[in-house]
C-alpha cells in the first residue's frame, strides 16, 4: 500500500489549495481515507475523512465549511480542497487510510493502517 499527498505550497490568507493523495496497492473503492495535519509544536490533528465505497464525509469542526474531501475512484486519488485559508491551516498534511471505511471515535479519526509522506501547507499575508 502507498499514498502520496501532493499539492501543497505557499498560500495567502483567505486563498485556496487542493491537495491530492494518489493511493496504489489496494482495493481504493472499500478503504476510508483521512486527511491529517500537523503544525509546528503540536499534535497531529485528524480533519477530514472519506469512504470511497459510499462518499460518506466527515470534517473536523476547524475546516467545516471551508474544506471539502472528494474521492476520484477510477483515478485512485483522493481530493483535499482547502478554500478561505488561514494562518492557523498551516502545517504538513498527510493522507491516511482503513479498510473498508472511515471510524471516528469522539470527534477523532482511528484506525488508519498506512500513511503516506506529507505535503507542507504554509499561509501567509
Amino acid at each position: 500500500v502507498q499514498l502520496q499527498a501532493s499539492g501543497g505550497g505557499l498560500v495567502q490568507v483567505g486563498g485556496s489549495l487542493r491537495l491530492s493523495c494518489a493511493a496504489s496497492g489496494f482495493t481504493f473503492d472499500d478503504y476510508g481515507i483521512g486527511w491529517f495535519r500537523q503544525a509546528p509544536g503540536k499534535e497531529r490533528e485528524g480533519i477530514s475523512c472519506i469512504s470511497t465505497s459510499d462518499g460518506s464525509t466527515w470534517y473536523a469542526d476547524s475546516v467545516k465549511g471551508r474544506f471539502t474531501i472528494s474521492s476520484d475512484n477510477a483515478k485512485n486519488t483522493v481530493y483535499l480542497q482547502m478554500n478561505s485559508l488561514k494562518y492557523e491551516d498551516t502545517a504538513v498534511y498527510y493522507c491516511a487510510a482503513e479498510e473498508v471505511v472511515c471510524t471516528v471515535v469522539a470527534g477523532t479519526i482511528v484506525g488508519m493502517n498506512y500513511w503516506g509522506k506529507g505535503t507542507l501547507v504554509t499561509v501567509s499575508s
